[in-house]
C-alpha cells in the first residue's frame, strides 16, 4: 500500500444514518401495514462505522441529528457499539430520516422506500462541521456516495469534508454507492448526469475506491463487457479491466476495489471481491480455492442490505491493522466479513474479528460452536 498505517487508527465517517422499518421475515407491506414493523438503524456510513468498531477497531461518526428521542436511542446505540459519537451535530434543522424495506425471497426482489426528505443532514451547510476538531487523532476518513445525493448542502458539506481531510493529512476513501431514487436535488440533470458531475470532482480526493459490480459503468461510464447484473451473469476477468480504467482516470487513487454480486435469486447470491493496487497493477480476488478465484455460494439470505458496507468497513479494517494490510489479506478478510453480513438480519455486521478469520480460513460449514 502507497502509506504507512499505526495500529489502532481512529476511523471517521460521515453521512447520514436513518431508522429502517421492516416487516418481520420475508412479508410484505401490503401483509403488515398497518400492524408492526421492526425498527432498526442503518445508514451507509453508521454501517461501516459500527463493523470497525465490532471488529475491534476506532470509529467515529459525523452526522446531524434532531434533537428528540428516537435520535437519542439511535446514538445510544452507536455508543453503545463503540462508536465515538461526540461529533453528531444536534440540531433543531430538520427530521430523522427513514427507511422502508421489504426483504425479497427467491425470484422476488426486495424493494426500498425512501422517507428521508428534509433530514437533518441535507440542511446543515459544511462549515457547520468543525472539520480540524473532527479529524483530530484520526487517520482515516470514509465517505460515500449517498451522502452527496441527499441534497446540493450534503453535497457541499461532503466536498468540504474530503478536503479538510486530504489537509489533515488523513487516507479518504470513498464507496460509490449509486443510489437512482436519491440524485435529484438538480433538476438540470438527470440522476446519472448529476451522480457522475458530483462523484468525479470528489475523487480528486480520494486515495482509495470502493464500488459494487456495477457502480462504475452507472457513475464514471466504465463498465464490464459481458455483464449483466439483472441476470446475475459477472464477467469477472474483466474487472481487472475496469480498475485499470478508472486507475488512468484518477492516477492519484492508490487501491480500487469492488465487491462481485451474482445474483441468481434474492435469496441466492454468489459473492466475492477484487482488490486492485494502482501501483503495481496487480489484482487480488477473494475467496480463492486452489489458487483460483470461487465466490462464497450464499444459498439462504437473511439480509443482504448493508452488505457492501460491511465489505467496506472490514477492508478498511484490515488496511489499518499492519497484520491484515497485505492487498490479498485484507481482500480476503473484507470479503468474508460481508458474506457473514448476508446471515445477520440489519444493516449493522455484528461479526467479530474472531468470526471474520474464521471464515476466510476455511471454517464455512455452519457448525455450531460449543
Amino acid at each position: 500500500m502507497p502509506w504507512s498505517i499505526e495500529p489502532n487508527t481512529m476511523i471517521v465517517t460521515f453521512g447520514e444514518v436513518m431508522g429502517r422499518l421492516a416487516p418481520p421475515g420475508f412479508r410484505r407491506f401490503r401483509q403488515d401495514l398497518p400492524g408492526p414493523v421492526n425498527i432498526t438503524f442503518a445508514g451507509a456510513e453508521a454501517n461501516v462505522a459500527a463493523s470497525v468498531a465490532m471488529l475491534g477497531g476506532e470509529a467515529r461518526f459525523v452526522t446531524a441529528l434532531p434533537r428528540h428521542a428516537i435520535a437519542d436511542a439511535c446514538v445510544d446505540q452507536l455508543r453503545g457499539l463503540g462508536i465515538d459519537t461526540r461529533h453528531i451535530l444536534r440540531t433543531d434543522e430538520g427530521r430523522f430520516g427513514l427507511f422502508f424495506l421489504e426483504v425479497g425471497a427467491n425470484q422476488r426482489p426486495s424493494q426500498v422506500v425512501y422517507d428521508r426528505e428534509g433530514a437533518s443532514l441535507a440542511l446543515i451547510p459544511g462549515d457547520r462541521y468543525p472539520w480540524p476538531v473532527i479529524f483530530e487523532g484520526a487517520r482515516w476518513f470514509h465517505v460515500s456516495g449517498i451522502t452527496p445525493a441527499v441534497s446540493r448542502l450534503a453535497s457541499e458539506a461532503t466536498l468540504m469534508a474530503v478536503q479538510a481531510a486530504k489537509i489533515a493529512g488523513l487516507i479518504v476513501s470513498c464507496d460509490l454507492n449509486f443510489r437512482k431514487k436519491l440524485w435529484t436535488w438538480d433538476p438540470q440533470k438527470k440522476p446519472k448526469e448529476l451522480a457522475e458531475a458530483t462523484m468525479r470532482k470528489l475523487l480528486g480526493f480520494v486515495d482509495v475506491v470502493l464500488a459494487n459490480e456495477e457502480d462504475c459503468g452507472e457513475v464514471l461510464q466504465i463498465g464490464a463487457d459481458g455483464t449483466n447484473v439483472h441476470t446475475g451473469k459477472l464477467e469477472i476477468d474483466r474487472y481487472h479491466e475496469v480498475a485499470r480504467q478508472v486507475a488512468r482516470q484518477f492516477p492519484h487513487l492508490g487501491t480500487i476495489a469492488f465487491t462481485l454480486r451474482e445474483s441468481l435469486s434474492a435469496t441466492h447470491n454468489n459473492w466475492g471481491a477484487m482488490l486492485y493496487e494502482t501501483k503495481h497493477d496487480r489484482a487480488h480476488f477473494a475467496p480463492q480455492a486452489e489458487g483460483r478465484y470461487e465466490p462464497y455460494q450464499i444459498k439462504s439470505i437473511v439480509d443482504r442490505v448493508g452488505a457492501g458496507d460491511a465489505f467496506a468497513g472490514g477492508l478498511i479494517y484490515a488496511l489499518t491493522h499492519p497484520e491484515l494490510s497485505e492487498p490479498s489479506t485484507a481482500v480476503r478478510f473484507a470479503t468474508a466479513a460481508s458474506c457473514l453480513a448476508h446471515s445477520i438480519e440489519g444493516d449493522f455486521n455484528f461479526s467479530s474479528r474472531t468470526e471474520v478469520e474464521a471464515l476466510m480460513n476455511g471454517s464455512a460449514s455452519g457448525r455450531v460452536v460449543r
